[in-house]
């Protein structure tokens, strides 16, 4: 079996590897090996936040309604009770847009929460 060397080979490897770790500090982009454990970890985080990212948002959604709806005259947890007993359904992501964006819009739709 003939002998393969790898010089072509390796060097795109390194390089690919190493133009993933551009910006990182110092030796995480400079020297492959540091280089290539930069990259696992920052591949494991970036996976781990795709779904944290889900998460955070919701947060922020029940934060800008609770902020609103104590504007209003209600807690969130009052809020979120009355909507759901007078079978209005809509997600957090679109009440908080309403909140942000047409407060008159919110007002009545606290105002349906309230009745219930």
């Amino acid at each position: 079996m003939a002998r393969v060397k790898t010089g072509i080979t390796r060097r795109k490897r390194h390089q690919k590897v190493l133009k993933e770790t551009k910006g990182q500090f110092g030796t995480r982009s400079k020297l492959y090996k540091r280089a290539s454990e930069a990259r696992l970890k920052s591949l494991a985080y970036a996976y781990r936040d795709r779904r944290n990212k889900k998460r955070d948002l919701r947060g922020l959604w029940i934060m800008r309604i609770n902020a609103a709806a104590r504007l209003n005259g209600v807690s969130y947890s009052q809020l979120m009770n009355g909507l759901k007993k007078a079978n209005i359904e809509i997600n957090r992501k679109m009440l908080s847009e309403i909140a942000v964006r047409d407060a008159a819009a919110f007002k009545a739709v606290v105002a349906q929460a309230k009745l219930n």
